[in-house]
């Protein structure tokens, strides 16, 4: 028995090998009641496999919580982060970042409901998914326990995994015997894929390391053309057609993943430090932050948009490093959304064997003026203006000229 064992813990659960070993780790470790919680975030099949592994385990049937999310999650998480055209360190649009305060909040939630005094989880120690969650946690539940059994069991990697199922009886299936496979994540937003031989950064993928988007080679040799209906900076119409964000974003990932669109191979520095190499297929996401690029480049002013701009890696590392819940992400979300309030019109777009190509933009809002930067005669825009602006902006360098430069 563990000292000061909690009286119930509610497990972040998956279904697959680690979370399986964790929760019957638990159950062994702890001896308490366990609760399992699976979110369905567009994953696919394995979410219902959740409950009948949960079972396997001796979880009681009210002691299950599977519940579908995808709305939430696209609707209150991925379109906030989209408005700030948020990529990590330039590349990275972290469809798996984005998606873990949502499972923690919830987590949280339901932890409160069944008056559980800890919650589990099961990312490693070298991530940045336990950041994710933990801040996460302390921020909704500063008295909450959290037990992290990748820091605290002896279970080294794979194979004390695979021998601990087969010591307590957890059924493994045989294709999942062989060598480790990929570590991958799947969501609405996105598939991430680590490991194996990605783990060399020289090494060229796999094509079987890519499960969502077709090679642009193999993509159709006839573009698509779409069109994108936006509202306040949130994507809401695909051509002509209203629907839910978690439907649009599906139909823009059929979209993207058929032309070949939004696989990328990135390394990106985790919060711990270290270098991690990685895929990312982000079909329907891609097509959405080209689109929103377009409508707010003629919706927004230009300082608007710069300092958007200037402020988007701070936001996407917040997020990237765990502190949705922090202060200084909903003040820089504030005024994002400030910013999204006239960002509204529709966007042509032509999909393209991996390409997202802007092929028109339009709104009611638009700041452009055809009268004023026509290169034919007219318009209210009088050229020998630029003559005092060009001077009054170049006094200091002239200054600097004649005091600096050794040619004069």
């Amino acid at each position: 028995m563990h000292f000061n064992r909690p009286k119930k813990i509610v497990l972040a659960f998956s279904g697959g090998l680690d979370t399986s070993v964790i929760l019957k780790w638990l159950q062994v470790t702890y001896d308490c009641e366990i609760v399992t919680f699976t979110a369905d975030l567009g994953q696919g099949e394995e979410v219902e496999q959740a409950r009948d592994k949960a079972l396997a385990l001796g979880v009681l049937p009210q002691n299950i919580f599977i519940e579908d999310l995808r709305e939430e999650f696209v609707s209150s998480y991925a379109q906030q982060m989209f408005r700030a055209n948020a990529a990590y360190e330039g590349y990275y649009l972290m469809g798996t970042p984005i998606a873990r305060p949502l499972v923690a909040k919830r987590q949280i939630e339901i932890a409160r409901a069944v008056g559980a005094d800890a919650v589990a989880h099961g990312c490693t120690g070298k991530g940045n998914d336990q950041l994710r969650f933990e801040l996460a946690y302390y921020a909704l539940a500063p008295d909450i326990r959290v037990i992290s059994p990748w820091r605290e069991w002896e279970l080294a990697g794979r194979a004390e995994l695979l021998e601990f199922a087969d010591t307590h009886g957890i059924a493994v299936a045989r294709d999942k015997r062989g060598a480790a496979p990929y570590s991958s994540d799947a969501n609405l937003l996105h598939v991430s894929c680590e490991g194996k031989s990605l783990e060399d950064p020289w090494a060229t993928p796999e094509e079987n390391a890519w499960s969502k988007v077709v090679s642009p080679e193999a993509a159709p040799d006839s573009p698509s053309w779409i069109e994108i209906d936006f509202e306040k900076g949130d994507p809401v119409a695909l051509n002509g057609d209203r629907m839910t964000p978690a439907t649009l974003l599906t139909k823009l990932n059929a979209l993207g993943a058929q032309n070949g669109i939004g696989r990328l191979d990135i390394v990106d520095t985790r919060y711990v430090g270290l270098k991690c190499r990685g895929l990312f297929e982000t079909p329907g996401g891609t097509i959405w932050q080209v689109a929103h690029r377009a409508i707010e480049s003629i919706t927004l002013d230009r300082e608007e948009a710069h300092l958007k701009d200037e402020l988007m890696p701070r936001y996407a590392a917040l997020i990237y490093n765990g502190y949705w819940f922090s202060p200084e992400r909903e003040m820089l979300q504030t005024l994002i959304d400030k910013s999204q309030e006239r960002v509204t019109g529709r966007v042509r777009l032509r999909l393209y064997k991996g390409n997202v190509i802007v092929e028109g933009r339009k709104s009611s809002n638009s700041l452009y003026r055809q009268e004023l930067v026509t290169f034919e005669g007219g318009g209210s825009y009088d050229q020998r203006d630029a003559t005092g602006f060009i001077k009054i902006n170049a006094l200091r360098l002239r200054l600097l000229g004649e005091v600096r430069n050794p040619l004069l």
